[in-house]
């Protein structure tokens, strides 16, 4: 027989975790229910008639409405369910938490005690271009570095993080690209870094390092290629030679897990997602949270649909305004840009068992887990305060993922159904929503959370899991690192010269 989630006791509609064949019986909470139609693994089938216009309930909210009637065991996706969403909404303030509770706990991870107090859990140096032009020195530079690199033994690796900007841009495009290549400056996962400008492009060197402010000059260093004379790439190399000579003592040591700051992210869901990988996510923010530490949920468009939630967990009416703002604002990104506020699920979902917004962004919230917020972030701002914060960000991967290690996250946690082998310029571990995903792509899935749906308890998945990143922070690398794929994207919304 196949076999169903009902996630919630008011659900009108069940998941399938196996593909079930039209004419297949399944016992769903007592009631028997026969597949009408072939059912796809991720996929909703409804566990009564429901009628044109009436909604689909999952998560124990509306998740949208039919267009036109389905019969009990047949199967709902994007072709017969439509969103209830639309424009900007108006809120009210209605707080409705329970602080998680503080755990007392010596949990720690192996990182970087840095000179200004920040803790770090890689010991990396880094290349950084101001502008995309100079993209070909950086990596110059960092093969050649690469060849000498034993004789730096507390250097865990070299890394050039080129792009396409830092010249030709306005207003707000010029200030992001500014402001994510300084958060990486001083970023405590890199030893040191050697920042490298051309000299004539917008975002000139003067003025870049004016808004990074006072550095270490050991371990942060400039240079201007258009001022020197002859090989450039031998005189950066000089510098990250003098940067490395600098960490030469660096080592790991005990750090409290109060000091971890972790990037929440999902990319590729599936109808699995909200069952297994977010939900896992969630019960790890909280697990953090509960020990000081910090949390990082961004993604706006997919909250979209599940947003009152968040707003009801607001630690206060002034970090509730700053929520309002958040979602309000992306919508009129959207709509100035003649855009449609809601043109989601990504083809990927869809296949994968996410019919509309409501249902993505039900599943996506959960990885917040359920701490109150305590602060709300713009893009390309650095923590304020410990706990789960909030940032503007849109729903791209790399340009997500971008901006909560930006933000000061030493690790992002990356849940997919699909699968992804990317990483950005910290850690990226990928939790897989469903078993087959972790069998077909090792190479790419850090941790299975589909081991749930396969009877573990989630219990021992969440030690196991805790275990798992704790021990990235204290070195072990993930799966993106050891296949050498770190890499940014910084957000552009306007026009370029």
């Amino acid at each position: 027989m196949a076999k169903f989630i009902r996630i919630n006791p008011s659900d009108n509609v069940a998941v399938a975790v196996h593909d079930a064949v039209a004419g297949e019986e399944s016992i769903i909470d007592g009631q028997t229910v026969t597949a009408t139609e072939n059912i796809p693994a991720g996929h909703k089938m409804a566990l009564e008639d429901i009628g044109e216009g009436e909604n689909v309930i999952k998560y124990g909210f509306p998740i949208g409405h039919l267009t036109k009637p389905v019969v009990k065991g047949g199967l709902v996706d994007h072709n017969i369910l439509k969103t209830n969403l639309e424009g900007i909404l108006e809120y009210t303030y209605r707080p409705a938490f329970s602080p998680v509770a503080e755990a007392a706990s010596e949990a720690t991870f192996r990182g970087f005690r840095r000179a200004d107090g920040q803790a770090g859990v890689r010991n990396e140096l880094w290349i950084i271009p101001t502008v995309g032009c100079v993209n070909g020195i950086a990596e110059a530079i960092r093969d050649r570095f690469r060849q000498e690199m034993h004789k730096f033994p507390a250097v865990e690796a070299v890394k050039a993080f080129t792009h396409n900007y830092g010249c030709s841009q306005l207003g707000d495009d010029h200030r992001n690209t500014r402001q994510i290549l300084a958060d990486m400056v001083r970023h405590p996962n890199a030893a040191g870094v050697l920042v490298i400008a051309l000299g004539c492009e917008n975002n000139q060197l003067s003025s870049f390092m004016e808004l990074v402010g006072q550095t270490d000059g050991n371990r942060v260093k400039f240079m201007e290629a258009q001022k020197i004379t002859g090989d450039e790439v031998g005189y950066g190399l000089g510098l990250l030679r003098q940067i490395a000579a600098a960490a030469s003592a660096d080592h790991r040591e005990d750090i409290p897990v109060s000091e971890l700051r972790i990037g929440l992210k999902c990319g590729g869901s599936d109808g699995f997602s909200g069952i297994t990988a977010n939900p896992l996510l969630g019960r790890f923010s909280d697990w953090t949270v509960a020990r000081g530490g910090t949390a990082v949920l961004t993604e706006v468009p997919e909250m979209f649909g599940a947003e009152t939630l968040l707003m009801a967990r607001c630690n206060d009416r002034d970090t509730f305004g700053k929520t309002v703002r958040l979602i309000n604002g992306f919508k009129e990104y959207f709509m100035k840009n003649g855009q449609p506020v809601y043109e989601n699920p990504s083809p990927g979902n869809k296949a994968g068992g996410i019919s509309t917004l409501e249902e993505k962004s039900l599943g996506c919230t959960q990885k917040s887990g359920k701490s109150e917020i305590k602060d709300v972030l713009d893009y390309g701002e650095r923590l304020h305060k410990n706990g789960l914060n909030l940032l503007c960000a849109p729903g791209n991967d790399l340009v997500a993922s971008t901006a909560l290690a930006a933000s000061g996250c030493q690790i992002v946690l990356f849940t997919t159904g699909r699968g992804t082998p990317f990483g950005t310029f910290v850690p990226t571990v990928k939790i897989s929503s469903n078993t087959g995903l972790a069998e077909r792509k090792p190479e790419w899935i850090d941790f299975n959370a589909g081991v749930i749906v396969d009877g573990q308890s989630t219990a021992q998945t969440d030690d196991e899991f805790i275990d798992l990143v704790l021990s990235v922070a204290s070195g072990k690398p993930t799966c993106n690192e050891r296949a050498g794929y770190s890499e940014i994207a910084i957000f552009k919304t306007g026009v370029t010269l």
